[in-house]
């Protein structure tokens, strides 16, 4: 791959380039696209689009605006970062980590401390990125957030969401964005220290990944680290088998919400390769495990 390029977008040439980016993520129907006049609108009033471009082509996209957010001290300012896209030819290259690198320290630079955003929890690839490569953190899952969302990507599932946050200005977001290596930990180095797999997950004989099929065994008292498994590819499960995929959904729903009222956070990610690849969450139990 050639240089790319990473740098802010203000104009209206730039924003139709957006627009048709957004069309080719996320096809399939046009209300999920925010148009050309909503992001000259929210970029002249602070809101921050930063682009990706391989020579002219526009390779990659995040965009977000500033918000408020209540807190016990009172109303707080934020940034809400709204969508992010990688063209499909250029993902897993590291683009994704490199526009929202550019989005804290712009984010930064407008004075604020604090980004926040939704993805779907059972997209590996994004919890990955969001958790593990940028040290974002989650105790919010909001079931059918967008209501129902006619895209290809997301069509015919419960638009449940994580709502991460980012704290921008503190040491585990700072060593993550300054890129200094990570000793990677695998799935023998959580259990070995005691971490349980809440919902371990089952491979059917025609090579499906099933959800656990009992009701989880929650802890019941607070233990310092579990592990909670979804599946390590759920776009082709999605298109392998939506009643399988429904239920993923609604199982990892139960348990996150059951986890996240009993006061654990997630603050780690891990994907296991493989001839049968696994993924999970490691969440921590209370704010003074970051």
């Amino acid at each position: 791959m050639s240089k790319i390029d990473i740098r802010l977008l203000d104009t209206p040439e730039e924003m139709a380039a957006v627009e048709e980016l957004e069309r080719l993520v996320w096809p399939g129907d046009e209300t999920e696209i925010v148009p050309i006049h909503m992001l000259r609108a929210v970029t002249n009033n602070g809101g921050v689009l930063i682009g990706a471009y391989e020579g002219d082509q526009l390779v990659g996209f995040v965009f977000g605006f500033p918000g408020i957010e209540e807190t016990s001290a009172g109303p707080r300012p934020k940034h809400a970062s709204h969508m992010a896209g990688i063209h499909p030819d250029y993902r897993d290259r590291g683009l994704g980590f490199s526009l929202k690198r550019a989005q804290w320290q712009i984010v930064r630079s407008q004075g604020l401390d604090h980004i926040n955003w939704t993805y779907d929890p059972l997209q590996s690839r994004n919890a990955y990125l969001n958790i593990a490569k940028l040290g974002a953190i989650c105790n919010i899952y909001i079931p059918e957030y967008y209501g129902e969302m006619r895209d290809s990507l997301n069509v015919g599932l419960p638009s449940d969401r994580f709502k991460v946050d980012w704290w921008l200005n503190t040491p585990r977001v700072e060593k993550r964005l300054n890129q200094e290596k990570r000793h990677r930990l695998d799935l023998a180095h959580f259990t070995s220290a005691g971490a349980v797999i809440v919902n371990p997950a089952n491979i059917r004989e025609d090579s499906l990944i099933e959800p656990f099929q009992d009701s989880p065994s929650l802890p019941a008292s607070p233990a310092p680290l579990l592990l909670v498994e979804i599946h390590p590819d759920f776009q082709a499960l999605k298109a392998a088998s939506p009643d399988l995929a429904l239920a993923w959904r609604l199982h990892t729903r139960d348990i996150f919400q059951a986890l996240f009222t009993n006061g654990y956070i997630v603050t780690d990610f891990i994907f296991e390769p493989g001839s049968q690849p696994r993924s999970f969450y490691i969440l921590s139990h209370g704010e003074s495990t970051l």
